[in-house]
């Protein structure tokens, strides 16, 4: 589960509590005594203040977890700031340090003395320490600047709110909303960015399986990696610094070796990203039937293309690796996802749920008059952008994200008087250009105004042939070639621009097998490819070491393809099929309509994740996929040796752990008669999503057993329905990974670190 996040509020609880199964992933410091009760009756030894309690003196269990960035989360399990954490959300970090000749995702890296342990640029830590209910304070801004007549949108009044919070502090101050708009909070954090890597286990170890066994059960994955927090001397956070030291931590982590077992309680703290499940029944039938299989069935197909080609050639496996690790999570997500809306009827159940709403509407004049018509508008709305909204998929797919020669051209972007924004490039100077520039256009803003265009072509070269070196020109070809055809034979015509139909027109062929024409694809991809100085780096090089005009680069075939297009009828199409009253707007009201509604019948309602701290509990449990189909709840080594395959680079092992698995020699981390027992990972009913990737897994007592990596297939309807029996949580034991940094790499300073005796039996 990569870079994908959820949160819960209780709101109203003087009625029962009547959430379905273990349903929700509640905000950290919203937990009463309801929910403390119902977990606790699950199994918890502890109390809702030794969760968190922001006044209490000492420190709570989530002072432990961090966010990585809003992307992932982690946890500290060690008195010098050790942060645990998965590997699928350090891949990108691993793979920028990789290169040919020290390949750390296919070797692992292993910092074995602290000097070792690499900085990672732009990687940050975030510890949440307070969260207040700030709900009246954004209603009154915005009414004050309503009356001012001054603009009154979510970022003006943030930046107001946030401000004020971190006045004062050094902490970051973050505004989110919950239910669209219901409720607001304010969270503070302590953010921490000398953040550097310390042990990452090699691919075939933490991604064994590939995408392959991704959001599948069972799987085999020791899915994680470890940094560590570096503070400046004086513990504060600080920017990388050669004289920082380890952190201190207000909390740490404990690890339990004891295990666990079915039925046993488990819990999870975290920051997953986003859900929707406050969504209409309209919205998932749109994702279902027409956003997703266009979305899906594109990226499925470039997947296909960047995979012949990585399988072929290791370097180009290495170059692309962590872009098509993205795409493959992503594709495969959204894939599921349009398969469990389908499989569990989640239009049909929302449509059930929305009968019950349009009565309890109908049931008041004041509810009639503020949402009478609402889900007639949604039906009606969502039905009338089918097309346009289609037809900006296939744009999106295929011209933007296509290939990533669109990112060399999209560098670029012509202003009058030969003025060009170079994006990527920071703004620290202004220089006029030789006709003099516009008044109008004398701002300082971020760009760079360079005099003369052949010195403005000179300034680009750097930000440009960066670009190739992240990719295989190879690879892009082929992926142009699909792009194309998919772009001109399903957009729709007029949304063309004059350049590209005139090069969809100069290919015209004729088709001998159904009569007509045809757009020869291969030879417009040649011809493109062919004219165009930006296909090759060196003629890239070359182009740029001449004088050009700019007209010159604008001219470029490929650049004016990719940029021939006028957005304009595509905002248009929208626009007229909304009206007035855009779905945005009807989203958000049926969100405001259903938490009124809940509430009215005494549920306990919890808002969409939006990357605030949340906590979800459940058991270990099985799994019963389909009828007549039941999984265990947890894999063992023996599983990685049956799977094993030399010829399938998703299934392979290297020959060290091919003996250490097969001698079944697991020291102080096995357990069982004579500690010949390991798990590798283990099934729960967790409600998580993206975002919650490196959250702990933790017991009873609190103590870490395990992280959380992925959910299974069954539970991909969860963004917008949860489906009480088949979404659940992949977990990684900790005594698996224990081992793996013990027995495979040898980082004994990390076990004595942990304060664990690897001889110990």
């Amino acid at each position: 589960m990569k870079r994908f996040a959820t949160a819960i509020i209780l709101a109203a609880m003087a009625a029962g509590f009547n959430a379905r199964a273990d349903e929700g992933m509640w905000m950290i410091h919203a937990i009463d005594q309801a929910l403390e009760k119902k977990m606790q009756e699950r199994g918890l030894q502890l109390s809702a203040n030794e969760l968190y309690n922001a006044d209490a003196p000492g420190a709570g269990v989530s002072d432990a977890v961090v966010s990585l960035g809003f992307s992932c989360t982690g946890s500290i399990i060690s008195d010098r700031g050790l942060l645990i954490t998965n590997h699928h959300c350090a891949y990108s970090d691993i793979h920028a340090l990789s290169t040919p000749e020290k390949n750390y995702l296919e070797d692992g890296f292993w910092a074995f003395k602290a000097e070792e342990e690499m900085p990672i640029e732009g990687r940050t830590a975030y510890f949440l320490k307070r969260v207040y209910d700030v709900t009246a304070e954004v209603n009154a801004i915005k009414k004050d600047l309503e009356r001012q007549g001054k603009p009154s949108g979510m970022r003006r009044i943030s930046h107001i709110l946030e401000t004020m919070y971190q006045k004062g502090t050094e902490m970051e101050a973050s505004l989110s909303s919950m239910w669209k708009g219901k409720k607001y909070y304010m969270s503070l954090y302590e953010v921490y960015r000398d953040v550097r890597l310390v042990a990452a286990p090699p691919v075939s170890s933490a991604a064994f399986g590939g995408d392959i066994d991704n959001w599948e059960w069972p799987q085999h994955k020791c899915d994680f990696t470890m940094y560590r927090i570096y503070t400046s001397p004086d513990g504060r956070p600080a920017e990388y610094s050669p004289q920082n030291i380890p952190m201190v931590p207000a909390k740490k982590l404990d690890i339990s070796l004891e295990g666990y077992t079915e039925g046993d309680f488990v819990m999870v703290i975290g920051y997953p990203g986003s859900t929707d499940r406050y969504s209409s029944s309209f919205e998932t039938n749109f994702k279902e039937k027409v956003k997703h299989p266009i979305t899906n069935r594109l990226r499925g197909d470039q997947m296909a293309i960047i995979r012949e080609w990585m399988d072929k050639d290791p370097e180009i496996r290495l170059k692309y690796s962590d872009y098509y690790f993205s795409l493959s999570n992503m594709q495969e997500y959204f894939q599921g996802e349009e398969d469990c809306f389908r499989r569990f009827d989640v239009v049909e159940e929302k449509g059930e749920i929305e009968k019950g709403l349009q009565e309890w509407i109908d049931g008041s004049p004041a509810r009639q008059k503020q949402w009478g018509g609402m889900l007639t508008d949604l039906q009606t709305k969502y039905t009338a952008v089918e097309k346009p909204e289609a037809d900006i998929n296939y744009f999106r797919e295929c011209i933007i994200r296509g290939t990533r020669l669109y990112r060399v051209c999209s560098k670029v972007t012509a202003f009058r008087n030969g003025i060009l924004t170079v994006r990527g490039m920071k703004p620290k100077r202004k220089v006029e250009l030789t006709d003099g520039p516009d008044p109008a256009e004398e701002e300082v803003c971020r760009t760079f105004r360079f005099r003369g265009n052949a010195k403005a072509l000179k300034k680009l070269s750097d930000a440009l042939l960066a670009e190739y070196d992240v990719f295989d020109t190879r690879v892009e070809k082929d992926l142009l070639r699909y792009a194309l055809e998919e772009y001109a034979e399903n957009l729709d015509t007029s949304l063309l621009g004059p350049y590209q139909k005139e090069m969809l027109k100069k290919h015209l062929v004729q088709d001998r097998r159904g009569g007509g024409s045809r757009t020869d694809y291969n030879a417009l991809t040649e011809d493109l490819w062919n004219s165009s100085f930006l296909s090759d780096k060196s003629r890239v090089e070359a182009y740029l070491a001449e004088e050009h005009t700019v007209n010159d680069y604008l001219s470029d075939p490929l650049y004016r393809f990719f940029t021939d297009v006028n957005v304009i009828p595509f905002n248009t199409a929208i626009q007229q099929a909304e009206g007035d009253v855009t779905i945005n707007d009807l989203d958000r009201e049926y969100t405001h309509a259903l938490y009124e509604y809940n509430i009215s019948k005494g549920q306990s309602v919890y808002p969409d994740a939006n990357s605030t701290m949340r906590l979800t509990y459940g058991t270990v449990c099985t799994l019963e996929p389909r009828d007549g189909i039941v999984c265990g709840w947890k894999t063992t080594p023996a599983g990685i040796l049956h799977k094993h395959n030399p010829d399938d680079y998703d299934f392979s092992l290297n020959q060290r752990q091919q003996d250490l698995y097969s001698s079944g020699d697991w020291g102080r981390w096995g357990f069982g008669e004579g500690g010949n027992s390991m798990y590798v990972n283990f099934l729960t009913d967790i409600d998580i999503t993206g975002g919650n990737s490196g959250s702990p897994v933790m017991n009873s007592k609190g103590e870490l057993i395990g992280l959380a990596f992925d959910g299974n297939k069954e539970s991909l309807a969860s963004d917008a329905w949860y489906t009480p029996g088949y979404s659940k949580g992949v977990c990684v034991d900790i005594r698996f990974i224990l081992w793996t940094l013990d027995r495979y790499a040898g980082m004994t300073r990390i076990i004595e670190e942990l304060g664990l005796d690897s001889s110990a039996e």
